[in-house]
């Protein structure tokens, strides 16, 4: 009897002292068996162990980082790792002994921390970056409900480190700790169980792994223990593995006539198998070339005739556009197209903008915002005239930082009145974007979104031809991607022209008056660097260009008279608020600086745009 009970709390004792091994990575959003190690109330707390290598790229480059980061003495690390000072760099990826206290939380082990963010940061990064894995970033992220996707800095969160303690079959064993330990790549059983001192089977079991099982990156192993930790680091890592192969067998030489034959007469089959195979590749890849050059020629025919009666109708609809001959594109204007556009009828655009409806769907003058095959478009109606001019401009520019043109449409009576249909960037204009105190936009994005900007508009000065002046650059007509890039949208318009053909002498830019001298193709260009400086005392302040002259006003300090304490107070005074002190004074000084170059009276004394992008491509 005594020897049946010893037998089931044998059993009830092993079952509880293996944990699982999770085989997927840090950065899974699945929660698997081995996610988290597993307890039982009965359990007590643990004094246990778990290895962190040096990083120099998160700035736990010594103990005296690491021992901060875990909440440790650092004099203890010194004793545990046989390191001389606290303040000695380790070499990148030097394994550290950590203590930590482990304890059982509801139904899983974990040695609870707390962490402080320095700067603006994802779950993945935190988990998989900064703790290495220690945790899976699903797990923080449900540990820390309350913070969205991205976590803002000075957020303190609470970090649950996944650990074990032994049961009791395991300290029946002799195990003393579990250490976590996480796997790199290159990580293998043999090698982790020689740089431990223990047997492979041990630390197979420890974590309910089969023999001969695949241990994968980003995830971690216990490493059963049975006297106190120590990392032969002299043990290497383990090589990817290499690949294998059959092994040879020795094949007797047949002297069977018919045999030798069979393999004569099955080689003449496949040569001529093979043969066949070939020549009707060849021939179906004529035919298609030959299929292809008649439909190419079917579609110029089609295009060119002088009228038509019905619209082509959209591919992305799938709608029938209206019966008539103001639907369709002019031969004069298909001869200027140099790329594929749709062509989309009159009802296409009017249920995706509600009708026009100026309500919910009116986002500009005379610009729209609808929907086509759950596609959020732009959609700007403009004179007829006009058409041509944008898509031509369009046929000859590609570029990632303006927006596609998809397609065109006709107006339901006459001529007058055509629509464009662009994509439309997520997170809208930029003005919107520094408006929105929900969603503040970060020090990094604009100093991105600038240089952005600048690429664009050095594109259109530098590398078409004739060079084009954009002529309404503003915040209101760049709009932000979902990955927060910026895109500027009017290109082509009749307020954007060739550089050559500018003669006035006096422009205004949002609000502010850019005089001019009679222009040259070199000079024109400079009222879109005035504009952009406009642009960059916006991201600079958040306010808006719309007040006139205050923005040019609130920098008249860096023109001299200040001293220097008191240039960097006013500085911080005009800076956005909303960004608080996430900002590097010397690149807000740099962009201030160079905002106030561009807004120079004088256009030949304004940078160019090569000299602003080699000012900005240092920052970001």
């Amino acid at each position: 009897m005594i020897y049946a009970l010893f037998l089931i709390w044998v059993a009830v004792s092993s079952s509880s002292a293996q944990q699982f091994y999770d085989p997927s990575g840090c950065s899974s959003d699945t929660s698997n068996q081995g996610s988290r190690y597993t307890c039982d109330s009965a359990q007590q707390p643990c004094r246990t162990f778990l290895v962190y290598r040096a990083n120099q790229h998160f700035g736990h480059q010594n103990l005296l980082n690491i021992s901060a980061l875990f909440q440790v003495e650092s004099d203890e690390l010194l004793d545990l790792n046989n390191i001389a000072s606290p303040l000695e760099t380790l070499k990148r990826g030097r394994e550290v002994l950590v203590p930590i206290n482990c304890s059982c939380s509801g139904e899983y082990f974990q040695a609870s921390l707390s962490y402080i963010v320095s700067e603006r940061t994802s779950f993945p990064e935190i988990a998989c970056g900064v703790f290495e894995g220690l945790l899976k970033s699903l797990t923080l992220l449900q540990e820390n409900p309350s913070q969205g996707t991205d976590v803002e800095t000075g957020v303190k969160l609470d970090v649950p480190l996944r650990c074990a303690c032994p049961g009791g079959f395991a300290r029946f064993n002799g195990v003393k700790y579990l250490v976590t330990y996480p796997i790199l790549e290159g990580d293998g059983i043999t090698p982790l169980s020689m740089k431990f001192s223990i047997a492979p089977e041990d630390l197979l079991a420890a974590n309910h792994l089969e023999p001969k099982s695949t241990v994968y990156p980003n995830t971690t192993v216990l490493v059963p223990l049975k006297s106190d930790p120590v990392i032969n680091l002299n043990v290497p890592d383990s090589p990817p593995p290499t690949p294998g192969f059959l092994p040879t067998i020795t094949v007797e030489k047949t002297k069977n006539t018919k045999l030798r034959k069979l393999y004569i007469a099955g080689s003449v089959v496949g040569f001529f198998l093979i043969v066949v195979a070939l020549l009707a590749c060849g021939f179906y890849v004529k035919a298609v070339k030959k299929w292809k050059g008649e439909r190419l020629q079917s579609f110029t025919d089609r295009n060119s005739v002088l009228s038509c009666s019905t619209a082509r109708s959209s591919p992305r609809s799938g709608q029938t556009g209206r019966s008539s001959t103001n639907s369709c594109l002019s031969p004069d204007l298909l001869a200027g197209i140099k790329f594929s556009l749709y062509n989309y009828g009159i009802e296409d655009i009017k249920r995706a903008t509600n009708d026009f409806n100026e309500d919910t769907n009116k986002i500009g003058e005379q610009v729209y915002r609808g929907l086509i095959d759950n596609e959020s478009v732009m959609i700007k109606q403009m004179r007829f005239e006009d058409t041509r001019q944008v898509i031509d401009m369009h046929s000859k520019i590609n570029h990632v930082n303006i927006v596609s043109l998809h397609g065109v449409c006709y107006g339901e009576n006459d001529f007058a009145w055509s629509y464009l249909i662009f994509e439309l960037p997520t997170n809208g204009c930029l003005r919107n974007c520094l408006s929105n105190q929900a969603n503040r936009l970060s020090w990094r994005r604009r100093t991105q979104i600038a240089f952005d900007v600048a690429t664009i508009l050095h594109y259109l000065h530098y590398c078409i031809f004739p060079s084009y002046a954009h002529m309404s650059v503003n915040s209101r007509n760049i709009y932000v991607t979902s990955k927060w890039r910026a895109k500027l949208v009017n290109i082509g318009s009749t307020l954007a022209i060739s550089a050559s053909t500018m003669n006035d002498k006096v422009v205004t830019v949002n609000g502010l008056v850019a005089p001019q001298n009679p222009m040259n193709e070199a000079a024109s260009v400079k009222v879109d660097v005035f504009a952009f400086g406009v642009v960059l005392l916006e991201l600079i302040s958040g306010k808006e260009a719309a007040q006139g002259t205050f923005l040019k006003d609130s920098i008249r300090f860096l023109g001299g008279g200040a001293n220097e304490g008191g240039c960097f107070e006013q500085l911080r005074s005009f800076i956005d608020p909303c960004l608080k002190n996430e900002y590097l004074i010397a690149e807000a000084l740099c962009l201030a600086i160079l905002a106030k170059a561009c807004l120079e009276d004088d256009p030949l004394r304004r940078p160019s745009m090569d000299d602003i992008l080699k000012v900005l491509g240092r920052m970001v």
